[in-house]
């Protein structure tokens, strides 16, 4: 641990991050003074019952055992304040430090709330966690065993070293220059291993980002026989990290082990030479007593304030990534136009003026274009209409720009040139709360949480009651398999419903859709893992679940749109074709090809 402390990496920004981190502090300001005035107490109180040695001392040497007496019973008390002052501290700071914890967990995950996607797709999920995990728990660390032992361990050095002068001027300076000694070390092994620490941290986070992909794919792993090749370069990724902690490591471990041996040598000077003084009659007994006990005692505070200091540094480190985060831009939302509940049944569009417009559904693109980098356009011009009621499907192969027009339906992301509409509105004039409320939304890669059948359901209306909940599953097909599990409705979901089957899992994720009750349904492939007798089940109560609605549909199986109302075909960022079934046959190209197998649709 000492290593590590001492071999920190310090923040790029150490004003702004410290800045921060005092705002944090200060809404615990009272906790944390009542720390600083009681660890201040103890320190006192461990320098006066040392130097209590020299009264007492003296008084044995001069055979006076009143003053004998009464100088023990006062040494003792000052050591039970201070014993009590340690409680004290220790208790409180352990209180305030959960507090500010508490309040820097709160706002970092309340603030990822509110991120755009792009930040997620450009961060791996281990570093997100390492946020949480890494960052905060070094931040504990520091709060709960550095904070109150640098305060403590500055007072006894400033203490201990002026004592030293009162008690014994001539013989301080000799401490003084092995101090200068001692810290000239410290800087210098710092320096050397600092960038060995760097290094580690690198190795470190690449490391714990390969275990998390690999844990995740375990399967896929082991499904094609490569336990040997990930071991393989799990081993070299585990060498680079060993080879950089050593680096790191072997310059700070010789640090204790110095200022040890400097203090023994320190030590075993002052005490020959304070020795020939008492002899000589240029101290007393008890003076030369008290002083020895202070030269033994000042190594360790200053060995504590150097690697508590380092800690703090390595905890501001960890502090800066966090507040890094918590400065990152919220999503964008300048949306003034709400969804509101009519009182006669359905939804409408309310402007700040109080005029409301009907929900119907009407989405429609005009002339957008779009690129997640701006010089690689994805959607080239994009022209398309849904009409309040239809069911739009779009096809086309892998990059054709499938996924991306539904990401800019729900404002995921913001279109470059053009815009959307939905119901004649922008929609960036309505608030993204409220359109992603009127939309719902069945993907490829179902997520379930850790919670019941019921409560995954639920999660699309978190107020929806039970008959709701079945309502909706009756809808997606799914009541029939729930009542078959053990628990029913009350069956728990773990590890993402990895004890349902794909289907299921996908069966959830429409009952999900379906319990929200949304006007504008988006289904990405949301049969895709459903076998085609299952799919056939689901397509009926999806036929219910869609009518009355506007349906955008993304689907590799051909036979999954052959009843929309309209199809889409998309290549390279631009619609080719559009028409129905029928119509789009007819017409003998792109779709013809892609539905008698010319093409593979992928």
């Amino acid at each position: 641990m000492a290593a590590r402390q001492l071999s920190a990496k310090k923040p790029k920004h150490l004003r702004y991050t410290l800045r921060a981190f005092l705002s944090y502090l200060g809404r615990h300001k009272f906790l944390l003074l009542a720390v600083a005035v009681l660890v201040s107490v103890s320190a006192i109180a461990n320098l006066l019952g040392t130097y209590m040695i020299r009264p007492v001392v003296n008084s044995l040497a001069a055979g006076d055992w009143n003053d004998l007496v009464s100088g023990v019973v006062l040494t003792a008390g000052i050591y039970l304040v201070g014993v009590l002052a340690s409680f004290g501290y220790t208790q409180t700071m352990v209180k305030a430090a959960q507090k500010v914890l508490y309040d820097i967990r709160r706002d970092l995950f309340a603030h990822l709330q509110t991120l755009p996607l792009q930040f997620f797709d450009t961060h791996r999920h281990g570093e997100v966690m390492s946020y949480f995990t890494n960052d905060v728990d070094t931040i504990s660390d520091a709060l709960n065993n550095s904070f109150a032992m640098m305060i403590q361990s500055f007072i006894q050095v400033v203490g201990t070293l002026t004592l030293l002068f009162l008690l014994n001027p001539p013989l301080t300076l000799v401490i003084v220059i092995c101090y200068v000694v001692m810290f000239l070390y410290i800087r210098f092994s710092g320096k050397r291993s600092k960038a060995y620490y760097n290094k580690q941290q690198a190795s470190l986070g690449e490391l714990d980002g390969y275990i998390e992909e690999m844990m995740a794919g375990q399967k896929v792993v082991q499904v094609f026989n490569h336990e040997t090749a990930a071991l393989d370069a799990f081993r070299q990724k585990n060498e680079a990290l060993r080879k950089a902690g050593t680096g790191a490591q072997g310059y700070a471990a010789t640090m204790i082990p110095a200022v040890v041996s400097l203090s023994y040598v320190n030590y075993a000077v002052v005490a020959v030479l304070g020795g020939i003084m008492a002899m000589k009659g240029m101290t007393d007994v008890g003076s030369l007593a008290s002083y020895l006990v202070f030269v033994r005692q000042c190594a360790l505070p200053i060995n504590q304030f150097t690697q508590q200091s380092n800690f703090m540094l390595a905890a501001l480190a960890g502090a800066e990534r966090v507040f890094e985060v918590l400065d990152q831009p919220a999503e964008v939302d300048q949306g003034t136009v709400d969804l509101v509940a009519l009182e006669e049944g359905g939804w409408a569009w309310q402007k700040p003026d109080g005029s409301r417009t009907p929900l119907r559904g009407d989405v429609r693109f005009e002339g957008v274009s779009f690129g997640y980098e701006t010089d690689q356009p994805i959607l080239k011009g994009i022209d398309l209409f849904a009409k309040p009621g239809q069911k739009i499907a779009f096809v086309g192969s892998t990059g054709a720009g499938k996924t991306t027009i539904t990401n800019l339906i729900n404002r995921f992301y913001d279109v470059q040139k053009g815009r959307v509409t939905y119901d004649g509105i922008d929609v960036t004039d309505i608030k993204k709360s409220a359109l992603r409320r009127s939309l719902g939304m069945v993907l490829q890669d179902t997520h379930l949480f850790t919670g019941t059948i019921a409560d995954n359901i639920r999660f699309g209306k978190l107020d929806a009651t039970q008959q709701e909940v079945e309502r909706a599953a009756r809808l997606a097909n799914a009541d029939s398999f729930i009542r078959r599990l053990p628990q029913g409705y009350d069956t728990m979901v773990t590890a993402d419903g990895s004890n349902l089957s794909q289907g299921q899992r996908q069966l959830l994720a429409i009952a999900r859709a379906a319990v929200a009750d949304p006007p504008v349904l988006i289904l990405d492939e949301a049969t895709s893992s459903i076998d085609t007798r299952t799919e056939a089940l689901v397509e009926q109560g999806m036929d219910q679940l869609m009518e009355g609605r506007t349906v955008f549909v993304i689907a590799h199986r051909l036979s999954t749109v052959r009843n929309a109302d309209a199809i889409l075909v998309l290549e390279h960022g631009q619609v080719v074709e559009r028409g129905s079934h029928d119509d789009l046959l007819a017409q003998k190209g792109e779709y013809y090809q892609l539905y008698h197998g010319m093409f593979e649709l992928s």
